[in-house]
Parts: C-alpha cells; sequence; structure tokens
C-alpha cells in the first residue's frame, strides 16, 4: 500500500468523511521530509548563524548595564511604547525601515520588571541561538507586541508563552557593517556611495537579520500546575526549560528543514522534545493538557490545538479528526518513548529521534503501525553517526 493510500485508511479509521480527507491530506502533507534528502546526521550541531557574534556583545553588555538596557540599544521597537496607531508613526517607520534611531530622551518601552529581563546564548541541533527570557507575563506580551507586531497593542492569547523572532532587521548590525564600510572606503563613503552599498547589502539577509527566541516565565500553555499535581515554583521552573526546548526544536526544523509551521505535527514534535527535557520521559497526558484534549473527545477552548488550523483553516468536521489522530500519536509516541527510546538519552539518539520524527506524517504517528515505522526510521540512520542504534 501507498504512503497516500495508508493515510486515507488512517484518516477514515478516525472517523474522516470524504471532504474531511482531502483537507487532512493537504493539512498533513510533510514539508520536513521533502527537504531531508539534503540533511547529513554528521553535520549536526550545525555551525552558528552569522548573527550570534553580535549577541555575544549584547549577552555581555546586559551583565554590566542591564539586559533591557543592552537590548534597546540595539533593537529599536525597544525604544518606542505599545501604543495603537504607532506603526504608522513617522517617527516609528524611519526607525523601523532605515535604522534612523530615535533620541534616549523618547518614551521607551515600558516594562514592570525590566531588572528580571534576562539574555543568553543557548545550543541548540541547529547552532546556537539567543535567548531573551521576560520577568513575567506582561513583559512578555509587550516584548512580544514590540518585535513582532509593530508595537501595536495586539491581542496575545493566554496559551502563548513562547515566540521565534525570525528575519528580524536588526538596525545595529547594519550600521556597523556601514562604519566598517566607511573604515574600507573613507575617500568613497558619501550618501550616494552608501545608498548604493546598502542596495548591495539588502539581498544578503544574513548579515542583518536575526533569529532568536523569546519566553515567558508564567505556567506552560497556561495550565496550573494544580492540573499536573505539581507545586507552583517547581512548575514555573519546567515550563521555562519546556519552551526553550520546545523552540529549539522549532528553530532546528526551519533552519534544518526550511519548515516552521503552526501545524499540529510541529508542535507533537516540539512539545515531545520539551517534555523529555523537563522530565526525562515523554508524557502523552501533559501534552493532551497542553493542548486541550485532556478530556478527549471534548476540546478544551483555551487549549492550544485551534491556533493550528492551517491556512485555509480546517472545518470543524476535520478538526473534530485531527484530535483524534493528535490523541492517539500522543499515545503511540509515549509507548516509543519508553520502550524504545530510553536506550537513547544521547545528542546523536535525539538527532535521530528527530530525524525520525520528521520523516513520518501525523496519520502514520496516529497509526497501529506507527512503532514500527519509528523504529525503521531510527534505525535508517544508525550507521551514518550512532552504530549503538538497534
Amino acid at each position: 500500500m501507498d504512503t497516500l493510500a495508508f493515510r486515507t485508511q488512517v484518516l477514515e479509521a478516525h472517523g474522516a468523511k470524504l471532504t474531511e480527507v482531502e483537507e487532512l491530506l493537504a493539512y498533513n502533507r510533510n514539508l520536513f521530509d521533502e527537504q531531508r534528502g539534503s540533511i547529513n546526521p554528521v553535520d549536526f550541531p550545525l555551525a552558528n548563524e552569522p548573527h550570534i557574534e553580535v549577541w555575544r556583545e549584547y549577552v555581555a553588555s546586559a551583565q554590566s548595564q542591564g539586559a533591557f538596557s543592552a537590548l534597546a540599544n540595539a533593537l529599536v521597537q525597544l525604544r518606542f511604547p505599545i501604543q495603537a496607531g504607532i506603526s504608522t508613526r513617522e517617527d516609528y517607520r524611519r526607525a523601523t525601515r532605515k535604522g534612523e534611531f530615535p533620541t534616549q530622551t523618547m518614551t521607551e518601552l515600558v516594562l514592570i520588571e525590566p531588572e528580571q529581563l534576562q539574555i543568553f546564548i543557548y545550543p541548540t541541533l541547529a547552532g546556537e541561538i539567543p535567548v531573551i527570557v521576560s520577568g513575567n507575563r506582561a513583559d512578555f506580551v509587550a516584548l512580544l507586541q514590540a518585535l513582532t507586531k509593530r508595537n501595536e497593542p495586539v491581542d496575545i492569547p493566554d496559551s502563548m508563552g513562547a515566540c521565534i523572532v525570525s528575519g528580524y532587521n536588526n538596525w545595529d548590525r547594519v550600521k556597523r557593517y556601514r562604519q566598517h564600510w566607511e573604515s574600507q572606503y573613507p575617500d568613497h563613503c558619501s550618501e550616494q556611495d552608501w545608498l548604493e552599498a546598502f542596495a548591495d547589502l539588502v539581498p544578503q539577509k544574513a548579515r542583518y537579520q536575526d533569529r532568536f527566541i523569546l519566553l515567558s516565565r508564567g505556567p506552560y500553555s497556561n495550565v496550573p500546575a494544580t492540573q499536573l499535581g505539581l507545586d507552583e515554583d517547581e512548575w514555573l521552573r519546567l515550563s521555562l526549560v519546556i519552551r526553550r526546548e520546545h523552540e529549539s526544536i522549532h528553530y532546528a526544523t526551519r533552519r534544518c528543514f526550511q519548515s516552521m509551521r503552526n501545524n499540529a505535527l510541529d508542535e507533537l514534535i516540539a512539545d515531545y522534545f520539551g517534555i523529555l527535557a523537563a522530565n526525562e520521559e515523554y508524557r502523552a497526558d501533559w501534552f493532551l493538557q497542553f493542548i486541550g484534549l485532556e478530556q478527549f473527545p471534548t476540546y478544551r477552548e483555551s487549549g492550544r490545538l485551534h491556533l493550528y488550523l492551517g491556512d485555509p483553516p480546517l472545518s470543524a468536521g476535520a478538526f473534530t479528526v485531527l484530535t483524534s489522530l493528535v490523541k492517539q500519536a500522543a499515545a503511540n509516541l509515549e509507548q516509543f518513548d519508553r520502550t524504545y527510546l530510553q536506550r537513547h538519552r544521547t545528542i546523536a539518539g535525539k538527532i535521530a529521534t528527530l530525524l525520525a520524527l520528521v520523516s513520518l506524517t501525523l496519520e502514520e504517528l496516529a497509526s497501529d503501525a506507527s512503532f514500527m515505522l519509528l523504529r525503521k526510521a531510527m534505525q535508517a540512520h544508525q550507521k551514518q553517526f550512532d552504530p549503538a542504534l538497534s
């Protein structure tokens, strides 16, 4: 049976009608697998992206002047408050589109606990990435609005506590590039010369665009500690670990497989590694709490799963089938983790697990054949970098 027929069979077994099968085959299309052929496991972890160098300076500056001050000196959006309509103001447009930084006398972004803000560099399978951790929920929302919503007071879902900021135009790096360029061409650095040099720079996005992770300190997915039977302080500590690893996996799939979607498969994979990092083994019941399926087949509207409906969004019937797929895939993954993956808690094992998970579709992970498919995918990499896998 070919993959498409197999996936269709699984969808029908989960109650999908013909139109819902078509929707879900499109929604669950594996975009990771299309890029796997260009990835060599021995290359992990990948070399750092160019922006890491300057972010090391930001981290060092934070040690003496505080994280918020260090970041506000570099990230121009932090020089502006959160305010409706601010993105249309001329000074804001000049700052974010031309790098014309406002003076320090202007009103900056207001944080409740700026002294609690942290920045550090975190190692991932895809290389190191900068991480910003807010002191509280309100500060996380403000930073997210500033850095991804053009300082507009856009509503942020309560279940959202982390974000990867990608393609961020770092005007501090552009300014540094210009200073270096002027030192190389001191006799040819007029404004017109710079405009021509800048035009040459624009296509070289790696030289001025950054990627970094923004994390909050609240309970993961807004799930209270009592729901998991944990002490509140311990749950807040674990929540930060889950968020950090979750976003690190999103970063890895984006950089390695050119895919990072608001999709159920992406979330299943990222939460798997997040829960594993916090708990040392995967717990499907935690994952179901996080996405709102702890009372399956009932879906809790404050859960996360409805945030990943795709474009165009799934119909109500297809979403119901999706909840069934996700629930079964989580259960299958827990069984595989406890009976097979516990022997491979190494970096090489982590790489193999990621490669195995991204090679399958949600239907395959939710199928009766999931254990066999995952084991086969794991073993496919053993000769490349981990002879212990069997």
